[in-house]
């Protein structure tokens, strides 16, 4: 066993947990497996005779002692993502302390059902904290892939240093996921976090690599019903690189709005058109319903993922759910931005995350959240810029001021938050983003208008895309060349950004100690080539106590 922490024992409650059964109406479901589509969502080496595990295994959202694992089986062939057939089948799991699984500390069983698309969950507890633990399920004799977990420090463990992946946006169609590969190749990841659009709802071919599809997804359709989700999630779960990764560290994951559709609030999409697509309210519980089955991650306040995670006296995880609970994004005739009666969290939510933050007793307040909360304007971009730049964040492209679908269009939720930071004097909150396709390194005013003379409440890190359009793909110019332009320009009316690259793509890797966290930028060579190099690029930090960014030149 490995561990980087001083931790305490754990206690050792009850072992495994039953799994949450849900009902569905299967019958649509069952004549949809006709359909070529959902076939696709299987690799070629479809499940015959016995059970297969053709989507991988993972965990999710480690405890001090626990951690959440999932996999789906393929009872039969005919038991595709979506199909709604397949035998009830009894899954066995195991958890050890050890690689070859000698060592076993944990095993029981579960059955996947039909209705649960035959995904599995196990919950387990009477783990020891801050440890490395593998894990295996196996059905009819047919044994899963053995994959590393990580349970949490301790609450009161003195934690010297935590490492993440943050990763965000990553369209199948648009790429290969050498993100993830290069993130599993690391082996040094605590956990891994996910900040929303871990898959794409739109059908193959409207949303590609600069309009070209480098491989389809399934269903060709855009998903709208329960087996349109499934099927697209079993599709994504097909990658080799996200198997990779699921395989070596756990995941802590938020949803944004593709995991519905695109700009999504609490009442709608941009992309649902009310009757012809069906009722909103089904299309969401679907999507949900789909989310809680394929993620390993536990159905949080209110049937969300807003739910909080503790690392020690180090750090805790605050993630949010900005699409459940928010207002319609403002557009013309619609609401000023500055309406108050606007809400991208939810009454219940805000409150939820101010007193959390109020009440932390560790180092670092990490906020996990989807979409920028840093306020930005656009600045004097010429035509030829400004106009994809609108394309790229959904907003009218004859001209705009703010990303109504970001912070900027709920400013009284962010001007409440931020007040509320520096009113309890709540120091290193860093806030952990994704959404825009583009990497960033910010401070978060209190003023955006007279900063930087007006105080810093916050920092706050964005990262890129791992295969979504960007700035430069949408304008079909070589990479680069957009950054150059635009990025001065950008830092010029934002003085809180300290960097901006809005050309490429990768990910990030998070470093925290006590004394600062620090976001290191990678890129990839080309999401379109399967076997895609990763570049250091730049790296960000903030000291403790600053609540402000400064470049550092090396990565951790």
């Amino acid at each position: 066993m490995t561990s980087r922490y001083r931790t305490s024992e754990a206690s050792q409650p009850p072992n495994s947990l039953s799994p949450r059964r849900r009902t569905v109406v299967k019958a649509a479901a069952a004549t949809a497996v006709l359909a070529g589509p959902l076939a696709a969502a299987l690799p070629a080496r479809a499940a015959a005779e016995t059970p297969q595990f053709l989507h991988g295994v993972a965990s999710g959202d480690p405890l001090p002692d626990g951690v959440l694992l999932w996999t789906r089986v393929t009872p039969t062939a005919e038991a595709t993502p979506g199909s709604g057939l397949g035998p009830d089948t009894e899954v066995g799991w195991v958890v050890a302390t050890d690689r070859a699984l000698t060592n076993i500390v944990a095993k029981g069983s579960v059955t996947a059902t039909a209705a649960s698309d035959h995904t599995v969950k196990a919950d387990i507890r009477g783990l020891r904290p801050a440890t490395d633990y593998w894990f295996r399920f196996s059905a009819g004799g047919t044994d899963s892939p053995v994959a590393r977990t990580r349970t949490a420090p301790a609450a009161d463990a003195a934690v010297t240093s935590l490492r993440f992946g943050v990763v965000s946006c990553a369209n199948w169609e648009g790429g290969y996921f050498a993100s993830y590969r290069h993130l599993a190749d690391r082996g040094d990841l605590d956990a891994w976090l996910h900040l929303g659009d871990y898959i794409y709802e739109y059908k193959s071919g409207e949303y590609a690599a600069r309009g070209t599809v480098v491989r389809p997804h399934a269903p060709a359709n855009e998903i709208i019903t329960l087996a349109d989700y499934r099927t697209r999630h079993g599709k994504y779960k097909t990658d080799p690189d996200l198997q990779a990764l699921h395989l070596k560290a756990p995941v802590v994951a938020i949803w944004d709005d593709h995991e519905f559709a695109d700009n999504a609030w609490s009442g709608g999409a941009v992309n649902h058109t009310e009757g012809a697509e069906g009722a909103w309210t089904d299309r969401k519980a679907a999507a949900k319903q789909a989310y809680f089955e394929w993620m390993p991650v536990r159905p949080a306040i209110a049937g969300t993922t807003y739910r909080r995670l503790r690392f020690g006296k180090l750090a805790d995880l605050s993630l949010l759910d900005l699409r459940s609970f928010r207002t319609q994004q403002a557009a013309s005739g619609s609401g000023s931005v500055d309406d108050p009666d606007r809400t991208i969290t939810g009454r219940a939510q805000l409150d939820w995350l101010k007193a959390g933050l109020k009440a932390s007793d560790t180092t670092w307040r990490l906020v996990g959240n989807s979409v920028m909360i840093a306020p930005f304007v656009v600045g004097s971009l010429s035509a030829d810029l400004l106009k994809p730049l609108a394309k790229l964040l959904g907003l009218p492209q004859e001209g705009l001021a703010v990303n109504t679908d970001q912070w900027d269009g709920y400013t009284d939720d962010r001007r409440e938050l931020l007040a509320h930071l520096r009113s309890n004097a709540i120091r290193n909150t860093v806030f952990l983003t994704g959404d825009i396709h583009m990497a960033w390194a910010n401070d978060v005013p209190v003023d955006a208008g007279t900063y930087p003379l007006s105080a810093s409440a916050a920092t706050e890190f964005v990262v890129t895309s791992v295969t979504s359009d960007n700035l430069d793909d949408i304008v079909k110019v070589p990479e680069g060349t957009v950054s150059a332009i635009a990025a001065p320009v950008i830092r010029a009316a934002n003085r809180h950004v300290h960097w901006v690259d809005t050309d490429r793509h990768g990910y990030g890797v998070l470093d925290i100690t006590a004394d600062r966290a620090q976001m290191d930028y990678y890129v990839l060579s080309d999401r379109t080539d399967r076997n895609a190099t990763s570049t250091w690029v730049r790296s960000y930090r903030t000291r403790s106590g600053t609540q402000k960014v400064e470049r550092t030149y090396d990565p951790v």
